[in-house]
């Protein structure tokens, strides 16, 4: 819904104009000098301005040289007397939109209007393709050949140009959201917004607020009106990753803006509407989380449409060469290291290593080594996992006396298993099965142990 405020210093053709644009569907705001108009373009996200050109204390030139200060970009529609011409064409220079002379026609008015706000939608999605040039081209950011690979891309060919609802699955740092651009972009919907919401990141009534926006007051803080990501990605398409966090009272809400496309901002009562393609994205399994009572089997359905998941690098070993190439001539631009090569015993290294963080881990490994390494030459030494290195590992296997803890006939891969399901069991037990904090006691990332406790079937005991 589009928003436009009303200045006009006569509080019956405020009511007027007011009437006539709620009833094309505007959300309209109204003031009776410029001075408070100024206080409400603090409050609010506008799609217009429609000022008279004389009122008290602060006349309309002044009012437009103020909110070009604020958003030059945001149209203004200045109303003039028939004796005020001069005026209007000064405003016109001035960076106003346009001007209509007194008596003018509710038609004149609306094509005015619509012309203003399709005109601004332009400039911000200009300023915002702009931005994401980049990741507009084909499939931007994703590398791999490998069959596990190019049944992604065949899969993403396929889905893009429909409107139905994709959910992505998949480990941490295996490009999810690389795939959900790549879907947006070859899609219709690719001249329109592509918006993002991380659904973990955000505490449950922030979120509610991120996603649906809010009123001013509608909550402690709430100082001014703000549109949600539903709002902003109409036309387009709103990615919603770590669906699997979103807390279990805002789902049903979630639901019905999916379902009937349409809600009703934080502490409002106008029921919006929008039309948004959702891409979701998780590592969690959600048919689990459905029969754990902890993620709604109608929503689970509504983002299940498609289903597309993403292989985790062990998976694909043969796309690790072109993934560390790439890499690497990334870095080689970005640190002015044209000659940065990678030597065949760290390449080796590289794709034996089980990367149980995927293609991030690779990155940030490369990245590491790229501006550690001499002479441009990353070698096996600049590409060892931290976790083969440290100190105190090293002085903690000299010190370890393998004949007391192990059969001498034990295998290595009996072993290895063994201690690890272990060590995961006593620090989730230790820590009252708080992942987050088992994770820091093993001294792992959160993700590798979700991934590990899926390994070893390991689940919260009732």
């Amino acid at each position: 819904m589009y928003s436009i405020l009303i200045v006009d210093d006569e509080p019956n053709y405020l009511v007027i104009l007011s009437e006539l644009l709620k009833d094309e569907g505007f959300e309209v705001f109204t003031v009776s000098s410029a001075k408070d108009g100024l206080v409400r373009m603090t409050e609010l996200d506008l799609d217009l301005v429609i000022t008279d050109m004389q009122m008290p204390e602060m006349d309309g030139l002044q009012f437009l040289e103020a909110i070009k200060n604020i958003n030059v970009n945001l149209p203004v529609i200045m109303i003039t007397a028939f004796a005020e011409v001069d005026k209007a064409v000064a405003a016109m220079q001035a960076g106003a939109f346009n001007y209509l002379a007194k008596p003018f026609s509710n038609d004149e008015l609306l094509i005015n209007i619509n012309k203003a706000i399709h005109h601004y939608s332009l400039v911000k999605e200009i300023t915002r393709l702009r931005k994401e040039m980049l990741e507009r081209t084909g499939f931007s950011g994703m590398v791999g050949k490998s069959k596990h690979m190019q049944q992604v891309y065949e899969l993403i060919e396929k889905v893009a140009p429909t409107p139905s609802s994709v959910l992505i699955t998949g480990e941490s740092g295996t490009g999810k959201e690389l795939v959900a651009k790549a879907i947006h972009y070859n899609s219709p919907r690719a001249d329109k917004p592509f918006i993002t919401v991380n659904c973990a990141a955000l505490a449950e009534n922030l979120l509610e607020s991120e996603l649906f926006g809010h009123e001013k007051g509608a909550f402690t803080g709430a100082v001014a009106m703000r549109k949600g990501r539903f709002e902003l990605a109409d036309g387009g398409s709103l990615f919603l990753d770590e669906i699997g966090e979103i807390p279990l009272a805002l789902q049903s809400k979630l639901l019905r803006a999916i379902q009937d496309k349409s809600f009703e901002r934080v502490g409002g009562t106008v029921t919006l509407k929008v039309d948004v393609r959702i891409i979701s994205a998780t590592n969690k399994e959600l048919r689990e989380e459905v029969s754990n009572a902890t993620f709604r089997e109608d929503l689970y359905y509504r983002l299940n449409v498609i289903h597309l998941k993403m292989p985790p690098l062990r998976e694909r070993k043969d796309d690790i060469p072109l993934l560390v190439n790439y890499f690497v001539n990334s870095m080689a631009g970005r640190l002015e290291k044209p000659a940065l090569m990678v030597e065949k015993d760290a390449m080796r290294l590289l794709v034996s290593l089980p990367w149980e963080g995927n293609v991030r881990e690779l990155e940030n490994t490369i990245e590491r080594a790229a501006i550690l390494c001499d002479e441009s030459r990353i070698t096996s030494e600049d590409v060892q996992p931290e976790s083969l290195g440290s100190d105190e590992q090293k002085a903690f296997g000299r010190e370890l006396n393998l004949e007391q803890v192990i059969p001498k006939d034990a295998g290595l891969n009996d072993v290895l298993y063994a201690i690890e399901d272990k060590m995961l069991n006593q620090a989730l037990d230790d820590t009252s099965f708080i992942q987050a904090r088992a994770a820091e006691k093993l001294g792992i990332t959160k993700s590798l142990l979700q991934y590990k406790m899926k390994k070893y079937g390991i689940k919260r005991r009732k």
